[in-house]
């Protein structure tokens, strides 16, 4: 059951930091303030930590479900349901997957539509963004590597601009501390899945990254950089903005961009929104890798037919969306089938191989 991979078509391990991060750190991070300040309002910043902490338990659950005779998602599947109903529990993971992937694919084409070209057709764009998509996915995975790497150290680099809203940044806003009760930030904490969710990708391009001993450490160092990196531009935004203007900002880290003007430029958010597509490739590409894996390892179908396919899907159903609203509702429906996912799914998954294991032990033991 478990995959073989070629050491050539292998990436090292130290990359899984960047696979990990660069998955999770996608389009959500232009325009979340307003979702995890719902409840929690400014103490949302410790809705961050207790999800992004939360995700390091559901990837040690990953890494003990995980071995070398059962090395990725579908061979757990069939390992623990059979081949005909853990087939049928890999299309469904798939249809979460290429769900992740549309979503981040859709939103940046409103993120376009919005700042840089209102009058663009979103058929125009869907077909440049499902060319692109083509070009990099069929390119295999160590070509998503390097973007992955190139996703998380070009943007790094914009950090530099936090000095701008420093400059106006009011400390009061961030007060009082600790003043919403459990049930709010725990809340909050649910309304922040979508930004962490991606890592769950590493159960299918696990086998593809050498030294398996080795994979956890920087897994965890990549989603601690993530919930690093949200805390920081949480924090700006909630020193930047008082909780009423957030409740009423679609784009809050855009805004903030907005402010940025430099002597040789005047409307820099334009070149932010550009760098950014460097750092959506990842999650959309990874995801939809992922789908391509799947119909493989499933029904033995060749990567690039499948990947034609879902990317035709993907062009179909983003033209099918007219409107800002029905992109905001796609993408709630892919956060809470996420929540589903890495929250209950996983674990339950986890405890079915784990007794699936003990049965198999002791037939053998018996035997």
């Amino acid at each position: 059951m478990s995959v073989n991979v070629k050491e050539q078509f292998q990436v090292s391990t130290f990359f899984t930091f960047f696979l990990v991060h660069a998955s999770q750190t996608g389009i959500g991070i232009l325009n979340y303030q307003a979702e995890i300040s719902k409840y929690a309002k400014q103490d949302a910043w410790i809705s961050l930590i207790i999800s992004g902490v939360s995700i390091h338990f559901i990837l040690f659950i990953i890494f003990k479900m995980l071995d070398s005779q059962n090395n990725d998602l579908v061979a757990v599947h069939q390992y623990c349901f059979g081949r005909v109903f853990g087939s049928v529990l890999s299309i469904l993971v798939l249809c979460y997957f290429w769900l992740a992937s549309f979503t981040v694919f859709r939103t940046y084409i409103v993120v376009i539509q919005t700042w840089v070209y209102p009058t663009i057709k979103t058929w125009q764009l869907s077909i440049i963004f499902g060319v692109l998509l083509f070009y990099i996915v069929s390119s295999g995975f160590r070509i998503l590597t390097g973007f992955s790497f190139w996703g998380v150290i070009l943007p790094s680099l914009l950090f530099v601009l936090i000095y701008f809203p420093m400059k106006h940044m009011n400390y009061i806003y961030l007060l009082p501390v600790f003043s919403h009760p459990i049930k709010d930030i725990l809340l909050s904490a649910k309304s922040s899945t979508l930004l962490f969710l991606g890592f769950e990708w590493l159960l299918m391009y696990y086998p593809f990254i050498k030294g398996s001993s080795k994979i956890p450490k920087w897994a965890y160092f990549g989603n601690l950089y993530t919930i690093l990196v949200y805390l920081i531009v949480t924090f700006i935004s909630f020193l930047y903005f008082n909780q009423d203007v957030i409740e009423q900002l679609p784009w809050a880290t855009l805004m903030m961009v907005k402010i940025v003007h430099f002597s040789f430029m005047e409307r820099f958010e334009y070149v932010f929104i550009f760098i950014w597509l460097l750092v959506i490739i990842p999650p959309m590409c990874i995801s939809m890798w992922a789908c391509t894996r799947i119909a493989k390892r499933t029904f033995s179908i060749p990567p690039k037919g499948s990947l034609l396919f879902f990317i035709l899907l993907s062009i179909i159903a983003s033209i099918s969306l007219k409107d800002i609203e029905s992109v905001d509702k796609v993408s709630d429906i892919a956060s809470n089938v996420g929540f589903v996912f890495i929250y209950i799914y996983i674990p339950l998954l986890f405890i079915s191989k784990q007794i699936k294991d003990r049965f198999s032990k002791r037939k053998i033991i018996s035997g």
